[in-house]
């Protein structure tokens, strides 16, 4: 019999670790645009998610939470950034769970008291990209901005087929077999990965992401790891002043001088 403490374990953070280095390996601005012109091209229902891929990409909105998305949470200025003041989410419970029969129900966002909401800057490329799906496409009566054919609340099926299809004329063959990039939710992996391979503070990030700051570094450790070098020379620098070059024993001396 093998001894326990002979057999390897793999630990849960490290294989969320490995997987997110899978998801978002290739997740780059340049990939991500390259998916979004493939979603783009598909048809009519790709044009309608266009917008919808580039919220969990630029914005890190979880599906869920897409989904709820009102005009009345967007602010969208003609030039430079704009904002999503998020209220609501519809996580899919299946319709044995829900009130009115429902596969998703709207209810307040994770982490939060009801009625308490979340405010996420997002740059000029999802701004144009909202403000032209808002023109085209229109609302619901309730204002949510993305809808089913008949006006309904979008399902993860939905989505997750046209995604498919994307990644299959977007990727290589060996790309499209390998779990790279293979969910929606991947997106939203990406955005918090590539905010965190910016520099952004990580407790900036997990504001916008709504991740609690330990969790964040835990499970998106591998994106923090690389900027040792950088984090030692903003630290090079702030020591790099004129209070930092005198020799301690200087001031010393020259007391003494002045005493005697």
């Amino acid at each position: 019999m093998r001894a326990l403490g002979s057999v390897p374990v793999a630990s849960k953070s490290s294989s969320r670790a490995d997987d997110l280095d899978r998801a978002t390996g290739s997740a780059t601005p340049s990939a991500a645009e390259k998916r979004r012109r493939a979603v783009r091209a598909l048809s009519d229902r790709g044009q309608h998610l266009e917008a919808f891929y580039a919220c969990l990409y630029y914005a890190a909105l979880r599906p869920s939470e897409a989904v709820m998305l009102r005009e009345s949470d967007l602010y969208l200025p003609a030039k430079g950034w704009g904002r999503i003041v998020l209220a609501a989410s519809a996580s899919r419970a299946g319709t044995a769970w829900t009130d009115h029969g429902t596969a998703r129900q709207e209810r307040g966002l994770k982490h939060r008291a009801a009625h308490e909401t979340r405010t996420i800057p997002i740059p000029p490329e999802l701004v144009r990209l909202l403000r032209a799906h808002i023109k085209w496409h229109g609302t619901t009566p309730d204002g949510r901005v993305f809808q089913t054919a008949r006006g309904g609340i979008l399902q993860d099926s939905a989505y997750s087929a046209v995604w498919a299809d994307a990644r299959a004329e977007a990727l290589t063959p060996a790309q499209c077999w390998s779990p790279l990039g293979r969910r929606p939710y991947d997106l939203r992996h990406a955005a918090v990965s590539l905010w965190l391979n910016s520099g952004v503070p990580a407790t900036d990030v997990a504001r916008r992401a709504e991740h609690g700051v330990a969790v964040l570094l835990k499970i998106y450790a591998h994106c923090i790891d690389g900027q040792a070098d950088a984090a030692n020379q903003r630290i090079t620098d702030a020591l790099s002043t004129p209070q930092a070059d005198q020799d301690p024993g200087d001031e010393g001396d020259a007391d003494s001088e002045l005493a005697a």
